[in-house]
């Protein structure tokens, strides 16, 4: 196979990526000779066996794939690492040193770091414009408490805003009302910060355009929408608090069940915290995931410990019916109402269920055919199951959803994985082309919210 050449610009202008080679040899080639605090690893790890062995060791494994390679992130000691569980890693890029400084600008809702990312202040005081300018279409809604705030050590509420052209019993928390609902959240991995950028714009498009966009009219008149726009606020805090140099933070600020300060000496890339997005119940502690508390893919002492998972769950128990049965083949009732999209970073596909496993859930056929359509609005992205093409893993909110409610779940991975706009923290610039796409697959979406599998 001819390898890409992949420009994984993790840290955008601020930290620019200095491609140093992509072939791979054996035996393992010896340590990085460029200097870097942060290097990107390319490891051969074909989908299966392999790759579910490369992230159980608790390797920073990136949302990207490159036919039979995955890319790890870590210090120049991770390199050791790798050889030492039988892999190869050759360098693909080293990004260089942060930048000196800490830049946060403005205040309340036109906070920003990093060029134009809105800080969680700023999300938090955009919901309460919203609803403040457009009382008949947006409710906000504190649905739980972060787990610093839960400590007494600062934190943040957990929010979410309900949007649609309110009529009586609207944005109630049950399942039982007269519309459809979509539901979008982003940043549950805190360093995808192109997703908090999708759930503004997505905001502002429906509650500008109502009563001035007919598609947006229409569509708020039959449906409520539902976005949450930081979901690990305590992660983001962490990530924003690099401001110029945003920190690469993919979990929550929990560090009760490790050391209290990670990195460690085994590799100073590591970080506290547990993986939201392996922390639910679904098949919780199975392929990717680790035991590791300094892990990126740490899955928490058990299945729902964290208060973040828990609030979410209760959330959409309290949107959605139950239409699925216990079984793992039994399929969602054909009438089931109801969307669920989590965004991520940055690859470009369109992910559906199951993410454990392989095997097709009861409900692929028209999972799958929603998911090419969302592929070919967005100009061609790929689709299909996450071990069809990246890896499987357990715990994740894709299951969750589907495996305990029976709605749809999307896993949209948003940005590109190569070019100038590549990796978790692209220039800000890069956001226009990015919501070019997701806006159309956002309507859609939307739109089959209120019959997705056309019974």
């Amino acid at each position: 196979m001819k390898q890409r050449r992949l420009s994984l610009a993790l840290a955008g202008a601020a930290s620019a990526a200095f491609l140093v080679g992509t072939s791979v040899a054996a035996p393992p080639p010896p340590a990085p000779v460029q200097n870097g605090p942060t290097y990107v690893y390319r490891v051969p790890a074909p989908l299966g066996q392999k790759s579910s062995d490369l992230l159980a060791r608790g390797f920073d494994v990136l949302e990207q794939r490159d036919g039979d390679d995955l890319f790890v992130l870590g210090s120049q000691q991770v390199h050791t690492q790798l050889a030492e569980a039988g892999f190869t890693g050759t360098v693909e890029s080293v990004m260089a040193p942060p930048a000196s400084g800490l830049k946060i600008q403005g205040s309340g809702v036109r906070e920003t770091y990093y060029g134009g990312y809105r800080t969680i202040k700023a999300h938090y005081a955009h919901l309460d414009q919203v609803a403040a300018r457009y009382p008949r279409l947006a409710t906000v809604v504190d649905y739980g408490d972060s787990w610093r705030k839960t400590q007494g050590a600062g934190g943040y509420d957990l929010k979410a805003v309900c949007i649609t052209r309110r009529a009586p019993g609207d944005c109630r928390q049950t399942p039982d009302v007269r519309k459809p609902r979509l539901f979008v959240s982003a940043q549950i991995h805190a360093r995808e910060i192109t997703t908090g950028d999708m759930a503004w714009r997505w905001i502002d498009h429906l509650t500008q355009g109502y009563g001035k966009d007919a598609e947006v009219t229409s569509l708020l008149d039959t449906t409520e929408v539902w976005v949450v726009p930081i979901a690990n606020p305590d992660g983001v805090q962490i990530v924003q608090s690099g401001g110029d140099s945003p920190k690469l933070q993919r979990k929550n600020a929990n560090y009760t069940n490790g050391p209290r300060v990670c990195p460690t000496t085994q590799d100073p890339n590591a970080q506290i915290g547990i993986d939201v997005n392996r922390n639910f119940t679904v098949e919780w502690g199975d392929n990717g995931t680790s035991s590791d508390p300094c892990s990126q893919v740490y899955r928490g002492p058990k299945a729902d410990s964290e208060v973040e998972t828990r609030a979410m769950e209760k959330l959409f128990r309290s949107l959605f019916r139950d239409t699925r049965g216990p079984g793992v083949n039994d399929p969602a009732d054909p009438r089931t109402r109801g969307m669920v999209i989590t965004m991520h970073s940055a690859l470009n596909v369109v992910l559906l269920p199951w993410g454990y496993t392989t095997t097709p859930s009861p409900n692929d056929g028209p999972l799958r055919a929603m998911a090419k359509d969302m592929a070919q609005l967005a100009g061609g992205w790929e689709y299909g199951q996450p071990g069809e093409l990246l890896y499987t893993a357990g715990g994740s909110i894709d299951d969750w959803i589907y495996g305990e409610l029976g709605v749809p779940h999307y896993t949209w991975e948003i940005g590109n994985w190569e070019g100038d706009c590549a990796g978790f923290l692209p220039a800000y610039s890069c956001q226009d082309g990015h919501w070019a796409k997701v806006k159309p697959m956002l309507t859609y979406s939307a739109r089959k919210a209120a019959n997705p599998y056309g019974g």
